[in-house]
C-alpha cells in the first residue's frame, strides 16, 4: 500500500506551493513572449490556451527586463496574446528508475508508449555537468557490440566515446541496431533525435525486438517536434544513461543523430538573434557539443559507452559538426558509400576509421594481427587500380602478393549480415585464422591488456 501511494508523496513534495504567473504578449517565429512570469533561464513553464482547453509545455530561454521568451516543447497553435504562463519553480528534470526498462519516453521523460505512467526512483536533472577528469576510472576493459569489424579492428572500451560518420543511406542507423541487439553492456540508452515517424516503430520492432527492448530505454524527439523538444531531449538520454552509470552499470549510450541536435541548436540560436559563425551555425552549438559529450565516459561508479552517428553534409568529413565531433570523442567509424554501393555491410571503411583506446583493451597477439590485418588493407587499397587493370605482376613484390593472397578472406571477415550474432570468442578465432597469428584464450577476456 505504501509503494501505491509513492508517486503522489512525491508530486507533492516536487510541488510549487507559490504560483508566479504572467501572460504572452506576443509570438515571433519560434520565440513566444510574455510579461513575466518571475522565472530563471531553463525554467519550465505551462502556457494554458483557452480557446482550445489545453496547455502546452515551454522552457525559458531568455529574459529582458519583465519580458521573459520561451520555446513550447509542441504545436503553439491556438497561444493568443493574453494566454496565462505559469512557472513550475524547477528545470527540466527527468524521472529515472528501474522502471524505465523497456519504456520509450519523450523529450521531458514523460511515457510516450502508451504504457501508462513511470514509478520514479528519484530526478536527475536534464542539464548537469560531467564528472570530475580526476574522477573518472581509467578505460581498461572491452566491451563487445557483436559487430565483427568493431571487435576484431575497431577494438571499444567500456567508457569509450566514438562517432560514426556517414552521408545519408550508408548504413548509420542499422550499425547501431546491430551493436543495440549484440552488445554485452547492461543497459541500452537509445536517443532517435529528428528522425522520421516511420524510423521510431521500424527501430523497435524490426532493429531491436522485444529482447532488446527490455534492456533498453528509448528517448524520442521525432523531427517534425519543435526544436527545443530535439534539443532536450539529448539531455534526457545523457541524464537516464547518467542514472544507469550510477546504479554501478555499463551503459551503451546510443545518439542518432548529434548532428540533427547542432540543428535544433541552431534554430534556436538564430531565432534568438545570434550571429551565424560556420556555414551557418551559431557559436553556441560549438560551446554545447562538447559539453554534452563530455557526460558519457567513466565515473567512480559505473561506465557509459556512447556512439554517435553524423550526418555527413555533402559526404564533407571537414564540416564544421564533423569536425567538431572528431575531434571531441575517443574515436571514429567512417562508413563510404562506395562500399555500400558493393553491398559491403557493414560499410565501414577501416583505413579512415579509428579506435584511439583499442590498444589498452587488446592482448598483445590481437594487437599484432590487428596490424598484419589492417596493413593488407592498406597495401591492397594503395595498389587496387593496378591489380584490377591486370598492370601489377605477380612475384613482384612479397608485400602486395600477401595483401592480394588474403584479400578475400579479410573481406568476408569485414561483412556481416544484419541478423548475426557474434560473440567476442568468434570474431578472435576468425581474426587468428584470417591473419595467421595464435590468438590464446586468455585474450577473449574483457581485460585481455
Amino acid at each position: 500500500m505504501e509503494a501505491f501511494f509513492d508517486k503522489y508523496i512525491r508530486c507533492v513534495e516536487r510541488a510549487e506551493p507559490i504560483k508566479y504567473t504572467g501572460s504572452v504578449t506576443g509570438v515571433k517565429g519560434l520565440m513566444i513572449e510574455s510579461k513575466g512570469p518571475r522565472s530563471v533561464i531553463g525554467e519550465l513553464c505551462t502556457i494554458h490556451i483557452p480557446s482550445l482547453g489545453t496547455s502546452v509545455l515551454a522552457e525559458v530561454t531568455g529574459l529582458e527586463g519583465s519580458v521573459v521568451r520561451l520555446m513550447a516543447f509542441a504545436d503553439t497553435k491556438g497561444i493568443e496574446v493574453g494566454c496565462a504562463v505559469v512557472a513550475s519553480g524547477h528545470v527540466l528534470e527527468v524521472p529515472v528508475g528501474k522502471s524505465l526498462l523497456g519504456r520509450v519516453i519523450d523529450a521531458t521523460g514523460r511515457p510516450y508508449d502508451g504504457k501508462g505512467d513511470i514509478l520514479p526512483e528519484a530526478y536527475y536533472p536534464a542539464l548537469a555537468s560531467p564528472p570530475s577528469p580526476l574522477e573518472r576510472a581509467p578505460v581498461d576493459r572491452r566491451i563487445v557490440t557483436g559487430v565483427r569489424a568493431i571487435d576484431g579492428l575497431l577494438t571499444v572500451g567500456k567508457g569509450q566515446r566514438l562517432g560514426i560518420f556517414a552521408g545519408s543511406g550508408v548504413g548509420k542507423s542499422t550499425l547501431l541496431s546491430m551493436i543495440a541487439r549484440n552488445t554485452n553492456a547492461d543497459v541500452n540508452v537509445i536517443a532517435l533525435i529528428g528522425e522520421r515517424g516511420r524510423e521510431v516503430m521500424d527501430f523497435i520492432t524490426r532493429d531491436l525486438g522485444e529482447e532488446g527492448l527490455k534492456r533498453s530505454v528509448l528517448v524520442v524527439a521525432t523531427s517534425d517536434q519543435p526544436s527545443i523538444a530535439r534539443l532536450r531531449a539529448a539531455y534526457v538520454a545523457t541524464a537516464v544513461a547518467e542514472y544507469f552509470r550510477d546504479q554501478g552499470s555499463d551503459v551503451m549510450l546510443m545518439f542518432d543523430s548529434i548532428t540533427r541536435f547542432a540543428h535544433a541548436q541552431r534554430e534556436i540560436g538564430l531565432a534568438a538573434g545570434e550571429p551565424p559563425a560556420q556555414r551557418g551555425y551559431p557559436p553556441s552549438v560549438f560551446d554545447m557539443l562538447p559539453k554534452l559529450l563530455e557526460r558519457s565516459g567513466t565515473s567512480s561508479k559505473g561506465s557509459i559507452t556512447a556512439f554517435y552517428t553524423v550526418l555527413v553534409d555533402g559526404d564533407d568529413m571537414d564540416e564544421p559538426i564533423s569536425d567538431k565531433v572528431r575531434g571531441t570523442v575517443d574515436g571514429h567509424i567512417v562508413l563510404q558509400r562506395s562500399l555500400a554501393s558493393r553491398q559491403h555491410y557493414p560499410a565501414i571503411d577501416m583505413l579512415a576509421s579509428i579506435s584511439r583506446l583499442s590498444k589498452r583493451v587488446s592482448g598483445e597477439c590481437t594487437k599484432k594481427a590487428v596490424q598484419r590485418v589492417r596493413r593488407w588493407i592498406s597495401v591492397y587499397a594503395e595498389q587496387e587500380e593496378m591489380i584490377a587493370a591486370g598492370v601489377y605482376q605477380k612475384g613482384s613484390s612479397v608485400e602486395i602478393d600477401e595483401a592480394i593472397d588474403h584479400h578475400q578472406a579479410v573481406e568476408e571477415f569485414l561483412c556481416q549480415e544484419e541478423s548475426d550474432h557474434i560473440s567476442i570468442e568468434d570474431t578472435l578465432k576468425s581474426l587468428s585464422a584470417v591473419s595467421g597469428i595464435e590468438i590464446p584464450e586468455e585474450e577473449f577476456s574483457e581485460s585481455p591488456a
